[in-house]
């Protein structure tokens, strides 16, 4: 049952799309499905459309429709799992739509608890027993999964071009960050469950006739601690840390991506980003309308190992897999990534 204040703000929305010029309506319609690597977390710049989606302007379904003048639909949340894009994002689909885009999958597999897993120091944690978990999920449940989700897309969108997006290697061998004990192992070992995600990704999208955007190469030399950096590393607020900075979704996704949905590779001009902060108003009311149904989506959320409880419990010199005896657990001074 709606409560007053929903239905008011229904109406409000309702009111404001009459009284704001509405996009082109004989643009291409262009729909963005998924999880935070499509919403735009990590951009620090999100539409208030209340719900804890953190859409972005500057996330590259954005850049990518407003370069081409495309009509967007950004229904992508933070947080989202399979099922959230299923229950959740396809009634944005129709006979109409001309593009679709998604990222799903990292979540379903629990990465960021695995993150938050393997960020504490050795004593504390098992990382090898939670990337273990989240390949065994990769390979005996993700794959149904994302065939079945496919499977619905085309039929919804049956003359779309679908481009499925994969997740980036976070580590190029280096954590820099001083309240993080990621051990050179350990990176391994992350950024070989990322290539399976995306390896399975990849099987199932190509089985369902969709393109995918594989971001492994065109983030390489730009992961966390690299120059310059594409993915944050541990940031503050901790909910940035680990997700594709601006710079990460205008020079890397959006080249990638766009090459695959209409054969051109874009890059984001001033126009491009001026066109994109413009329809900020726009996609804010947009995603509103959805918005009591998407504060059903839960945010996945980075937590940052506490130093004080590390340092109490620390039990004496022991190094992990793979590190040198007397290698230090913090790796240079805290940053603060943007």
């Amino acid at each position: 049952m709606p409560t007053r204040a929903s239905a008011l703000a229904t109406v409000l929305v309702t009111v404001l799309f009459v009284l704001l010029p509405p996009a082109d309506a004989a643009a291409p319609s262009y729909v963005a499905l998924g999880d935070s690597y499509s919403s735009g977390l990590g951009t620090r710049s999100y539409l208030v459309d209340g719900t804890t989606c953190q859409r972005s302007v500057y996330a590259y379904p954005s850049l990518l429709a407003s370069a081409n003048g495309y009509r967007l639909n950004l229904r992508a949340c933070s947080g989202a799992r399979v099922a959230d894009v299923r229950n959740l994002q396809l009634s944005a689909l129709s006979t109409t739509t001309r593009y679709v885009t998604i990222s799903v999958g990292g979540n379903d597999a629990g990465f960021t608890r695995v993150l938050t897993t393997c960020a504490e120091p050795w004593w504390l944690s098992d990382c090898n027993g939670a990337v273990d978990r989240a390949e065994a999920y990769i390979r005996s449940t993700l794959p149904g999964a994302l065939t079945s989700l496919y499977t619905a897309i085309r039929n919804r969108a049956p003359s779309a071009t679908v481009v499925v997006v994969g997740y980036p290697r976070i580590f190029d061998g280096t954590d820099c960050n001083a309240l993080t004990w990621f051990s050179p192992s350990e990176m391994t070992r992350l950024n070989a469950a990322a290539d399976l995600l995306d390896a399975t990704t990849s099987s199932a999208a190509a089985a369902a006739g969709f393109s995918f955007a594989n971001p492994t190469r065109r983030f390489t030399g730009h992961a966390v601690c690299d120059s310059p950096e594409w993915i944050n590393g541990l940031s503050n607020p901790p909910s940035e840390s680990y997700h594709p900075n601006i710079a990460g979704h205008r020079d890397g996704y959006l080249p990638l991506v766009s090459r695959l949905l209409t054969g051109t590779a874009v890059t984001a001009s001033a126009a491009t980003l001026a066109a994109a902060r413009d329809s900020a108003a726009r996609l804010t009311l947009q995603q509103r309308a959805h918005a009591d149904r998407d504060r059903a989506i839960e945010p996945e959320m980075f937590v940052a190992p506490d130093p004080i409880t590390a340092a109490r419990t620390r039990p004496g010199p022991h190094p992990r897999a793979g590190e040198p005896a007397g290698t230090p657990s913090c790796h240079g001074d805290f940053r603060v990534t943007a």
